[in-house]
């Protein structure tokens, strides 16, 4: 038996969890222990992101903190993201702050980013200059800079709620030197500077189709943005998009990195395959064997 556990109010919420806690497979690391832990500990005073309640001890809690704590805990059984209660996701091996104003970072897009670490070591370029796309919460851009500190990052959302909260996590993470701007894709990056210039491009686009957007869980369809993942008609408008505009930043032999929903990665590696542009074209799968991130590489003599 854990000290949590010992604890005769923590195991009578647990159970109350175990029971009527939905969880999404999207959030693996969401279980009822860890989301209890993560509750509590905010009841208490202190925000926490779930890898960091891995040693939590339950504090007892007074009278204003347990009610604090039902509350909570309702509000999470009726589906508000843990981390919109909580204010803080995990990200690359990195606490980000988290908020209705952009997608809750999620672990499979771990995946983009750290394939965009990978591409950037392959460089020559000492200080490569990145540009991240719909960067909502800022988590990719930043992700790469914590583990590409040489690397000049900027990233771009069209939402201004989504760039205030990346400019929060730049000053949480005490990366302010990583650069946000408000506008639809590749508009924030018309001046010289990243005209045919741009080392590496990283986006993780809406990319859901507009029929199913509806019928996803509540938990997302009610409390994140619905520009976040709804990628019109048939889920790629933003990324065919994305293949159509990145030449004009991306430097010769520069790369385009797009996390793709599933399903959707083969035909997607087919069409850019066929788009003379792009000389290389490189897919990877998640564990579980789906194509969920597409590198391409711009031609040398484009």
């Amino acid at each position: 038996m854990t000290q949590r556990q010992a604890n005769p109010d923590f195991a009578v919420l647990l159970e109350k969890l175990r029971e009527e806690l939905r969880l999404l497979p999207d959030k693996p690391d969401e279980t009822p222990e860890t989301t209890l832990a993560c509750l509590w500990a905010l009841a208490a005073g202190y925000p926490l992101a779930v890898s960091q309640v891995s040693d939590f001890v339950p504090p007892v809690l007074d009278v204003s903190a347990r009610t604090c704590l039902q509350g909570l805990i309702e509000e999470r059984l009726s589906g508000v993201p843990l981390a919109h209660l909580t204010g803080r996701q995990d990200f690359m091996g990195r606490v980000l702050l988290a908020s209705p104003a952009a997608l809750v970072p999620r672990r499979e897009t771990e995946q983009l980013g750290f394939t965009a670490v990978r591409h950037l070591g392959t460089l020559a370029e000492e200080r490569p200059l990145v540009v991240d796309v719909c960067t909502g919460a800022g988590n990719v851009a930043l992700g790469i800079a914590v583990h590409v500190p040489q690397a000049r990052v900027h990233g771009a959302d069209i939402s201004e709620d989504a760039v205030a909260l990346a400019r929060s996590n730049a000053r949480f993470l005490d990366r302010e030197d990583v650069q946000f701007r408000c506008g639809d894709l590749f508009a924030p990056f018309a001046e010289p500077l990243f005209q045919k210039a741009v080392d590496l491009i990283s986006c993780n686009p809406p990319y859901i189709s507009s029929s199913r957007v509806e019928g996803m869980p509540q938990e997302i369809s009610f409390h994140e943005p619905k520009l976040a993942f709804d990628g019109g008609p048939f889920g790629v408008g933003v990324i065919r998009r994305m293949v159509n505009e990145a030449p004009t930043l991306l430097k010769p032999c520069g790369w385009l990195l797009l996390e793709v929903g599933a399903g959707q990665g083969a035909g997607l590696a087919r069409s850019l395959g066929a788009d003379k542009r792009y000389d290389i074209v490189n897919t990877h799968e998640d564990a579980g064997g789906e194509i969920r991130v597409i590198a391409a590489r711009l031609a040398p003599n484009d």
